[in-house]
């Protein structure tokens, strides 16, 4: 993977939190080549949201340097924004608003302009299948609708660059299988793709390669099948504990 093909690139990127016992990051290092569909593994707290902020530019680090697309966010942040979207674990929607309304708002954010800003949200709602629930307030739309609604949100401005934070978490598997099908359908046309999940199997059918990350440190990476293989592994739990061990982290 030569410089021209990464799309993600982190070096050594160092957090520390406040009051803490250790580093959120602790020299994280990644590429992710252009086109790629790279899924983020490990336990609570080992740093996937940590990473994914930074990267995606949300806060700084505190030691390390980050790449989009070779471009430095320190010197060229106003370009890096329009192509890159995050979908955040959060539901970052407008409760008082339509679901049009709401992607009118984001729309804007990303600088789109009447026409184009009109195609962009028609698609969009078309996308998530809600074109029927345009003028529905989200505070009386279901869990999947929201989540389908915050995934479309950011492509918007159909970026070349997509960060995905718990996409699917607690929603319902049609739902969640419509998600899948456009994210592999963007996926094929071009754009990168960083995923983090808890759905283990969901991330075998996404994703082409996948890192596992503790502790802030990314610990292993590469191909499902091929991670499986060398640690004699029959499923992407058993990978999970094998390399990040079954102590709760949560407790």
């Amino acid at each position: 993977m030569n410089d021209l093909q990464i799309a993600i690139e982190a070096r050594g990127l160092i957090k520390q939190y406040k009051n803490a016992e250790g580093p959120a990051l602790d020299s994280f290092t990644l590429k992710v080549a252009q086109g790629e569909f790279f899924g983020l593994l490990g336990p609570n707290g080992a740093g996937k949201t940590t990473a994914l902020s930074i990267l995606c530019g949300l806060f700084s680090p505190d030691a390390g340097n980050v790449f989009i697309l070779g471009m430095d966010p320190k010197q060229q942040a106003a370009k890096i924004k329009q192509i890159l979207s995050m979908v955040p674990q959060e539901i970052a929607l407008y409760s008082s608003l339509t679901l049009r309304e709401n992607l009118n708002f984001f729309g804007k954010m990303y600088g789109l302009q009447a026409g184009r800003l009109r195609e962009r949200v028609s698609r969009c709602l078309e996308i998530a299948g809600l074109t029927d629930f345009s003028d529905r307030f989200v505070s009386s739309c279901s869990g999947g609708m929201r989540r389908r609604l915050n995934l479309v949100a950011a492509l918007l401005n159909e970026p070349k660059v997509l960060f995905l934070d718990e996409p699917t978490a607690g929603i319902d598997a049609q739902s969640r299988r419509l998600i899948h099908e456009q994210l592999r359908q963007i996926n094929q046309q071009g754009t990168t793709i960083l995923y983090t999940t808890h759905y283990l199997e969901e991330a075998g059918e996404l994703c082409r390669r996948i890192g596992i990350i503790d502790n802030g440190r990314l610990v292993r990476e590469g191909r499902p099948d091929d991670l499986l293989s060398i640690s004699n592994c029959g499923t992407l739990d058993e990978l999970l504990f094998h390399f990040t061990g079954t102590q709760l982290r949560d407790a």
